[in-house]
């Protein structure tokens, strides 16, 4: 999927950017938002909810903070240099970033089918439709997306809408709940308990693996790098992770209504016992939406950024890498569709790989913003950036250990 990355990419007469391009900045920050806003997404942010209450308030504010200073990092790094981050990676060490690819691309492969298998519990919510039918249907959609005769532009608009629609639909789940707002904005200031598991997790899950590469590697196919662009490369980096948190926050206030008024969700399909909670059957139908939603907006990022990776953005055809990522599509459907959902053991050992590659990664790329000034083209990289980014990447370190210790203990 390319929209012709060597091309010059307009300019209105005043210096801003022209409106194919501002749409293709905020289809980079959708893409981001929307790869991050995925079945598991919804499902750690039920479980905290349910686990914390209104103390869950400060982890989501928390971890805002912390992935706007990683993101802001990696957008400006490979929008200025104009490298994916396996490219930075071969600089800074041969091989590293063909390493770098390969763990996202077997955590891709495993999670994208956690992301198939999503969409068909979306279709049996809205529809009764057999999960399997419908993941299977979920994909060819899918792939549909990326066969069209302007496949960018298509999965832009796609993204954009799935995710307004998303928050739409949760937002008026939220207000029928009724949820303890200014307890919730308390907690947020002073909260009632600290749950640091609960921080790294919603940082693992909204920048870990490859969605801290899958706006900034969707400029890069629209020829929007280079200093020139750094206003709207910095505005995109920042707004990607608002849309996630507007949806985190939007979601926990829909959980945390329905949860403090007594509710008992259970312990399986907390979220969609939420929703009906909270609005009856519509509630329920809308709950299919939102994760049918979330999840093949997913299925969208995860092939697109796990086939960047491996393909080059000069040498490889545009209809060589559509063929690529349809075929990774293609593989994860058929294997949800002969298992019937991801492996649990198999989902544990690519969250692993997702946790060694995040510091892995954010490390090359702050790397190259410390010692590698000859690849941002006469561009000064602010040191401030770099020391909220270095302190932000110890995060990661703790995310790594806490990713394969599961492992270990699973193969003990």
């Amino acid at each position: 999927m390319s929209d012709r990355p060597d091309q010059p990419v307009a300019t209105a007469p005043s210096g801003r950017l022209a409106s194919s391009t501002r749409s293709t900045l905020l289809g980079a920050m959708f893409l981001m938002a929307t790869s991050a806003i995925g079945p598991g997404f919804i499902t750690q942010t039920t479980a905290f909810t349910v686990q914390l209450g209104a103390a869950f308030a400060f982890a989501i504010a928390v971890s805002i903070v912390i992935d706007i200073a990683l993101q802001l990092n990696a957008w400006r790094v490979i929008g200025v240099t104009g490298r994916r981050a396996q490219e930075l990676g071969n600089l800074v060490l041969p091989g590293l970033g063909w390493v770098m690819a390969g763990f996202l691309l077997v955590g891709g492969l495993v999670f994208n089918v956690g992301n198939v298998s999503g969409a068909g519990l979306g279709t049996d919510a809205m529809f009764g439709l057999d999960p399997k039918i419908g993941g299977a249907v979920s994909a060819l959609i899918a792939i549909g997306i990326f066969l069209s005769r302007r496949a960018g532009v298509a999965v832009d608009r796609i993204v954009v809408f799935l995710g307004l629609l998303m928050i739409g639909l949760t937002a008026y789940i939220a207000i029928t709940s009724g949820p303890p707002v200014g307890e919730a904005l308390k907690n947020v200031v002073l909260p009632e308990e600290i749950s640091f598991l609960a921080i790294t997790t919603l940082v693992g899950g909204t920048i870990g693996g490859y969605i801290v590469y899958a706006g900034a590697h969707r400029l890069l196919d629209s020829g929007v790098t280079g200093p020139a662009h750094i206003r709207g490369i910095t505005r995109g980096s920042i707004t990607g992770i608002v849309i996630t948190g507007i949806m985190r926050v939007i979601l926990f206030l829909a959980i945390l209504g329905v949860v403090t008024g007594g509710a008992d969700l259970g312990q399986e399909n907390q979220a969609a016992n939420a929703f009906q909670q909270a609005a009856g059957e519509i509630g329920l139908r809308v709950f299919g939406v939102v994760l049918w939603a979330a999840s093949i907006t997913s299925v969208i990022g995860a092939s697109y950024t796990s086939v960047s990776f491996v393909t080059s953005r000069t040498r490889t055809s545009d209809r060589t890498r559509t063929i690529l990522v349809c075929a990774f599509i293609a593989v994860t459907t058929l294997a949800f569709v002969l298992a019937g959902a991801a492996p649990t053991t198999l989902l544990v050992f690519a969250g692993a790989f997702n946790g060694l590659l995040l510091p892995i990664g954010i490390a090359v790329l702050l790397w190259v913003a410390t010692r590698r000034a000859d690849l941002f083209h006469g561009y000064r990289y602010p040191r401030w950036l770099l020391a909220v980014g270095w302190t932000a990447w110890l995060l990661t370190i703790y995310l790594a250990v806490n990713s394969v210790r599961p492992v270990i203990e699973l193969f003990s």
